[in-house]
């Protein structure tokens, strides 16, 4: 594991310890600004199985990779952070949590040319599934924490992010984006020229809302059509209790099914 950036280059700063996946995983992560959640567990449980070597865009503190690596004892990850401060945090989670040897932290724009990614140690057409959780609120008002806006805005098209995707995935590797449910015309236009068998899974808070979030994978090389699959619920119709199957992936219990939507 290594972090391709000077360590005094980063600044300090308020640190907390979450636990993921019924305690599998401790992850430090910022008192203020962006902090992983839901998104991220559902994205590193989205993953196929027999999947060897995994790409995470935007990494942050490294939740939705550390998630995938949980499920699959063979995986190598690498976790890609242009933010300094959130790269080390994900560098020291790989260590605290024993994936040492098994991921890489590279500090990369997930926007870089193909020329930088490769200076800078990323290469291409090279592995079997990437995944991502872009920045949002595309529009509107940057968050006041300059980290957290960082996180959660981006000036440009998701393409950009999409691009980079498809050409580290290998010719028949698998891309998997997850994002605001309003996004999904974006993910289309940029993910159905570049790929095929492109399958939206989209996520409803509860029983008979809109969806708030959704799940995007596409597979390169391949001319299957698309699938549009039943929402994945997250909250039983009343209380804050999670239904299944997402209780059982917070647990640590379960991985997503792409087969029907659980």
């Amino acid at each position: 594991m290594s972090v391709n950036q000077p360590p005094d280059f980063v600044k300090r700063q308020q640190q907390g310890a979450d636990a993921f996946l019924g305690g599998k995983l401790s992850i430090t992560q910022p008192e203020k600004g962006f902090r992983a959640g839901l998104d991220s567990v559902l994205l590193g449980a989205s993953p196929p199985q027999g999947v060897r070597q995994l790409l995470d865009l935007g990494a942050g503190a490294g939740v939705a990779a550390l998630c995938a690596l949980v499920h699959n004892e063979e995986l190598e990850a690498t976790l890609v952070e242009n933010n300094a401060d959130m790269a080390m945090l994900a560098a020291g989670n790989v260590e605290a949590n024993g994936f040492s040897r098994r991921a890489t932290i590279l500090k990369i724009s997930a926007t870089a040319t193909g020329a930088e990614r490769k200076a800078l140690g990323l290469v291409t057409d090279t592995f079997d599934v990437v995944i991502a959780n872009p920045p949002f609120f595309e529009m509107g008002t940057h968050a006041p924490d300059p980290a957290r806006a960082a996180a959660r805005h981006t000036d440009g098209e998701v393409s950009g992010w999409i691009r980079t995707a498809v050409s580290c995935a290998h010719a028949k590797g698998e891309v998997i984006f997850i994002h605001v449910a309003r996004a999904l015309p974006q993910l289309l236009a940029a993910f159905d020229p570049r790929m095929g068998a492109i399958t939206v899974l989209p996520i409803a808070p509860r029983p008979g809302m809109a969806a708030s979030r959704v799940l995007v994978r596409g597979r390169k090389g391949s001319k299957a059509p698309m699938a549009l699959l039943p929402p994945l619920v997250v909250h039983e119709e009343t209380g804050n209790g999670f239904a299944e199957p997402v209780r059982s992936i917070l647990r640590g219990d379960a991985r997503l099914d792409w087969h029907d939507g659980k």
